[in-house]
């Protein structure tokens, strides 16, 4: 217990930066009884709720603490419930929102009056300071988020969390991290296109033309900060409609797959899915909802050396020299695409390449970052 308490103080302190009196929110989600879920997943998802209270009652010996759960909203990227929203911005913005009939298109992900909406946050804006979102499902690609952070909060964004993470890719050297990631992202800058490739037979060329190259560094220290805890990836939204080739999926977000899945891009979203698993069926249900659903949002490049697990979504996508794609959502880091979705996917031992107007440079070959030595 003093191990995790103390893993915890150093959350707030390092990756947070806490100063005495900030105000804090810390979230998370339940599973609902009816929700049919894997029993390793419920299992793990149990675990949270304590954690996240244990989180919580920590933090108070920092500044001030609200505390909520509720039951899950059945996946990534749906914005959290009114009652998230009225702690985490305070009764007159929600009010606002509320009157003005926002919340509730912003909640259903509509098309949203962005000027009006500016205009508000300028005016009656008044987040927390802080927000842990340790919920199952992320709320990483929200409005929800996207507003926290333009009010100034500094947002740790941690799905599927897990304790043990605590000691492995939370356990990273910060600052080294953080400098491997901005060489990287320093070359895709002058970049046009990225291509991928890996032994499991995933081929696919992107555009990242005119695109922001992100830095997700686990040091959350400035207003406004927002990232994934575990941290480590630089990451961008392609450019809508470019992608094509085939990913080729071995594990899904929290297990190996018995048999590879492989999805057909053209023109930028999933045209077509093969494959035995059951994974594959259940990926191709919830595609079949919504063709934004079928966007390739996001190219991501893990940086974190202390990452090692191959089966939990969160810790996976920051292994050092591994890719992973996205699908669904994008609008919350320069994309196009706003929709109730956003799912990883990675890629493991690939090669990277990026093309400009200089040429091509590799930057990953077989798993290994060449920056490293």
């Amino acid at each position: 217990m003093e191990r995790l308490e103390e893993a915890i103080r150093s959350l707030y302190r390092v990756n947070l930066g806490v100063k005495g009196g900030e105000r804090i929110l810390v979230f998370t989600d339940y599973p609902r009884k009816d929700e049919a879920v894997r029993e390793e997943d419920r299992r793990r998802w149990e675990r949270l709720l304590p954690l996240a209270e244990r989180v919580a009652t920590i933090g108070r010996e920092f500044g001030e603490v609200s505390f909520v759960a509720y039951p899950s909203l059945g996946n990534h990227g749906m914005e959290p419930p009114e009652e998230v929203w009225r702690r985490a911005f305070g009764k007159g913005f929600f009010r606002s929102l509320k009157e003005r009939g926002l919340l509730e298109r912003i909640i259903r992900k509509e098309n949203l009056p962005k000027e009006e909406i500016s205009r508000l946050v300028e005016e009656e804006g008044d987040s927390v300071d802080i927000i842990i979102a340790l919920s199952n499902y992320s709320t990483s690609h929200t409005t929800f988020r996207d507003l926290a952070t333009r009010c100034g909060a500094r947002y740790a964004s941690m799905p599927l969390f897990e304790e043990e993470m605590f000691y492995g890719p939370m356990a990273v050297d910060w600052q080294r991290m953080k400098e491997r990631a901005e060489r990287v992202r320093d070359l895709l800058k002058v970049g046009r296109e990225v291509e991928v490739r890996a032994p499991n037979g995933t081929c696919l060329s992107l555009s990242i033309e005119g695109r922001e190259i992100r830095v997700d560094t686990g040091l959350l220290l400035k207003p406004g900060s927002f990232g994934n805890l575990p941290a480590g990836e630089v990451f961008l939204a392609p450019l809508e409609g470019t992608g094509e080739g085939k990913l080729v999926l071995d594990w899904g977000p929290t297990h190996r797959l018995s048999s590879p899945v492989v999805l057909e891009i053209r023109k930028g979203k999933v045209e077509g899915i093969d494959g035995t698993d059951p994974y594959r069926y259940e990926l191709e249900r919830t595609l079949e909802r919504n063709d934004d659903f079928r966007n390739v949002a996001e190219l991501g490049i893990g940086m974190n050396d202390k990452a090692k697990r191959p089966d939990n979504i969160l810790e996976s996508e920051k292994i050092l020299g591994t890719v992973h794609i996205a699908l669904g959502d994008n609008s919350s880091f320069g994309g196009r695409v706003r929709t109730p979705f956003h799912q990883d996917f990675i890629v493991f031992q690939p090669d990277l390449v990026v093309i400009g107007a200089e040429g091509r440079r590799e930057i990953i070959r077989a798993g290994r970052l060449l920056l490293e030595g």
